[in-house]
């Protein structure tokens, strides 16, 4: 029977409404809905810019998936929620600067409302882990 892992942060949400930021099981690994809030600090970093925000969430995604024992080129899906039209390009260009040479499937939402207000982009991903 497989086992579960997970992985937590010092993300504030992870431990106020009881989730992990990923969980592995068996070759599946599932990353939570994640934004720019710094595990440290516990601050919303980039309240100004949707691309900043993307590009951190993107490193944090890949972060999530190594301490499960993935990488970055296990990533087959990601799910971008993003709050104004006019964040998808620089979004977008995020994804192709973090995942770009991974090309994992992909889908985008606009007009997402998030748990604070400054919250521009929150991004979920799946990986599957060969061997």
């Amino acid at each position: 029977m497989a086992t579960t892992q997970k992985h937590s942060t010092g993300n504030p949400y992870e431990s106020k409404f009881g989730y992990s930021r990923a969980v592995r099981r068996g070759p599946f690994i599932f990353v939570s809905g994640t934004t720019s809030t710094c595990p440290e600090t516990q601050k919303l970093l980039y309240p100004d810019s949707a691309s900043q925000q993307a590009e951190f969430i993107f490193a944090e995604i890949i972060r999530a998936v190594e301490a499960l024992g993935g990488s970055k080129n296990d990533i087959m899906r990601v799910r971008m929620f993003v709050r104004r039209d006019e964040d998808t390009g620089p979004v977008g260009s995020a994804l192709k600067s973090s995942l770009g040479d991974v090309a994992p499937a992909a889908t985008m939402i606009v007009g997402a409302k998030f748990v604070h207000q400054d919250m521009l982009v929150e991004i979920e991903a799946d990986a599957l882990v060969d061997g």
